[in-house]
């Protein structure tokens, strides 16, 4: 099976788990219901999301969320797809990168196209201090954030060390 055929079967993947795990939660969740998985820690926690990372965003006009939250991710997609496609054969992490990013990007736009909002539930917190609330297209994509951070930090300085012949 060749890389690509395998990214789109981890994409479709990712996709269909955030969107089964995300109707659970709103089958079974009332809005604003948390039930705690680790006291203190983390909950599972019902919330509707209108806006960007963090809810940025969230109470911005028409004018500005259209563009923002509809057009530019819609058209980062075909981006994402194109860069799945180049890199296939090249680097299997940056591969792996922007098939994790296009799955979280395109869980989350099916939310907000559907119901102009997201729905997130993983809820952790310290005391009073929590993190946003996020799902698992949100964790898709921050998952291959780090690994493009470790792909640039780690790795990219060897292989331009090794193009250049310096050792």
């Amino acid at each position: 099976m060749n890389r690509f055929f395998k990214m789109c079967v981890l994409i479709a993947t990712i996709i269909i788990v955030d969107q089964i795990t995300k109707g659970i939660v709103q089958q079974k969740f009332f809005l604003g219901e948390s039930i705690p998985i680790v006291k203190d820690f983390f909950h599972l926690t019902y919330v509707r999301n209108p806006g960007a990372a963090f809810g940025m965003g969230a109470n911005s006009p028409g004018i500005i969320r259209i563009p923002f939250f509809f057009v530019l991710p819609v058209l980062a997609c075909f981006g994402l797809i194109y860069a799945v496609w180049i890199t296939r054969n090249k680097n299997f992490w940056n591969c792996l990168a922007y098939s994790l990013i296009f799955a979280g990007a395109v869980g989350n736009l099916i939310d907000r196209f559907s119901m102009n909002y997201v729905v997130d539930f993983f809820d952790f917190f310290i005391g009073t201090h929590h993190f946003a609330a996020f799902n698992i297209a949100d964790s898709s994509i921050t998952i291959a954030a780090i690994i493009l951070i470790v792909e640039l930090l780690f790795f990219s300085k060897k292989k331009e060390d090794s193009a250049t012949g310096t050792i």
